[in-house]
């Protein structure tokens, strides 16, 4: 089974500071053979975030290199289809819910494949919710 995995439980895998039980769970699913599906700027925000992360001293170049390797390593998907032709949804998504386009992304490829998507943002989970394509119980069961 695939599911949608926003950055921001993925980099919760990569700083210290921001290790979660939401994120540890969803960390426990690839273990039950299941992949994450991604829009096609996941590794430039997660390599963004862990940049930033390094400049305020929250993380070393060493700590960015081995989350690189480590999320290299799980099975995870990027959305070939081009965001050019998935931008009025998009937007659209984050006008209705107030989010960021970023965040909305997630939300349009989970809502275009029918897949369960998995965030610890409060916004976008409650987008999610609304329709009713939240990961809330992140155990391998959840994705059958």
């Amino acid at each position: 089974m695939i599911f949608i995995l926003d950055c921001s439980v993925a980099i919760s895998w990569c700083l210290a500071d921001e290790n979660n039980d939401y994120a540890n769970a969803i960390y426990t699913i690839f273990s039950g053979g299941h992949q994450a599906l991604v829009p096609t700027f996941f590794w430039l925000e997660i390599s963004n975030v862990l940049w930033v992360a390094e400049r305020r001293n929250r993380n070393t170049r060493e700590e960015t290199e081995t989350a690189i390797k480590l999320l290299q390593q799980l099975p995870i998907i990027v959305d070939i289809k081009p965001v050019s032709e998935t931008i009025t949804a998009t937007l659209n998504l984050a006008r209705q819910y107030n989010i960021a386009t970023y965040d909305a992304a997630y939300l349009e490829l989970a809502i275009r494949e029918g897949f369960l998507l998995a965030t610890v943002d409060d916004k976008l989970a409650k987008a999610a919710q609304n329709q009713d394509i939240f990961l809330e119980n992140p155990n391998i069961e959840s994705l059958l």
